[in-house]
């Protein structure tokens, strides 16, 4: 087990150094770079700028080295120092841009994988135990509803909804009063109150997928003959269920987990920008429009530690949960 353990650490370092240098060769493929950008803005303001002071820019901020120079320059400063850079836009320490949201993306990305399992899971069981009943037909248009609505579309609806019938705004995680104050426990409640709409709308997605998935794989278990025998003999219906069926079906879904993280974290870039969260999504959007390379290349690094761990959790619980599963040692 433990040499399983380590031998994932490892390959994990190996993938994160991979995914960082694609990420950042990635985030300047566009013609230009930051200072490009910057000058345009300038010139936009009716600013001058002569070739002298584009080149003495594009030297402050490195950027006149050859990729790969900038690369190694940047990674080998993020292994020995923490050093992942200074944000070009922010003219902040990247590490202070993305402490200052890294904290809430988890949070909100936990609370809708907690939803989504919890409202899943039931649902499906029970529109596979119940197979062609109303709640069966139920679960499944929702599913399919869900399945098929953009998350975006759905949280312009949900604000439209809510402020028009409760005149409540629902943009943010903090109300204007909060924005910016120091932790409190009334800046925890309002929280608290705002949490509810981006979980229901980042989820919703992934809550559909799951019930079509367990439910597909629960009705596959329930025609198999183990379960025959065991209601031949007399087992009490609810254990039938519980015992190995629910167990077995839970396999494709929990090695799926790492899958739906991703998504959460990836797939609500839009969608925080639509609801202003003060998230990882919308500061990466804008750092890739700025090509803010030291930022945009740090926060994807942070997001792939997030996908990582995620996969490797996911590995550990579907060892735990079905005990036929053995790693190579």
């Amino acid at each position: 087990m433990a040499g399983y353990i380590l031998k994932r650490f490892c390959y994990m370092l190996v993938m994160l150094l991979v995914v960082s240098f694609v990420a950042f060769l990635v985030v300047q493929l566009p013609p230009g770079d930051y200072v490009t950008t910057h000058i345009n803005d300038l010139l936009g303001d009716g600013q001058q700028i002569s070739m002298d002071e584009v080149a003495a820019l594009r030297a402050d901020y490195g950027l006149d080295k050859p990729v790969a120079v900038q690369y190694f320059k940047w990674i080998t400063k993020i292994i020995f120092k923490g050093d992942f850079g200074r944000s070009f836009a922010y003219n902040r320490p990247v590490l202070d841009l993305i402490g200052s949201r890294l904290g809430l993306t988890v949070l909100i990305s936990l609370c809708t994988l907690i939803f989504t399992y919890a409202i899943a899971v039931p649902i499906a069981i029970y529109s596979a135990v119940h197979q062609y009943s109303f709640a069966d037909y139920l679960a499944s248009f929702i599913g399919f509803i869900g399945m098929a609505t953009p998350n975006f579309i759905l949280a312009l609806v949900l604000m439209l909804f809510l402020h028009n019938v409760f005149g409540v705004s629902v943009g943010g995680l903090f109300a204007p009063e909060f924005q910016g104050a120091p932790f409190s426990w009334a800046k925890f409640f309002d929280l608290l109150k705002h949490l509810p709409v981006p979980i229901i709308v980042i989820g919703t997605a992934g809550t559909a997928g799951i019930i079509r998935t367990l439910r597909a794989t629960m009705l596959d278990e329930l025609k198999k003959q183990y379960v025959v025998t065991a209601r031949a003999k007399g087992v009490e219906e609810k254990k039938v269920i519980r015992k190995y069926p629910v167990r077995i079906a839970l396999n494709p879904m929990i090695s799926g987990m790492s899958g739906l993280l991703v998504t959460i974290i990836s797939g609500s870039t839009i969608t925080a920008t639509v609801l202003n969260l003060p998230t990882l999504g919308p500061l990466l959007l804008d750092a890739l429009l700025k090509q803010d390379v030291y930022l945009s290349g740090a926060i994807i690094l942070f997001q792939s530690i997030m996908v990582f761990v995620g996969t490797f959790l996911s590995d550990m619980v579907l060892m735990l949960v079905d005990p036929r599963i053995r790693f190579e040692k």
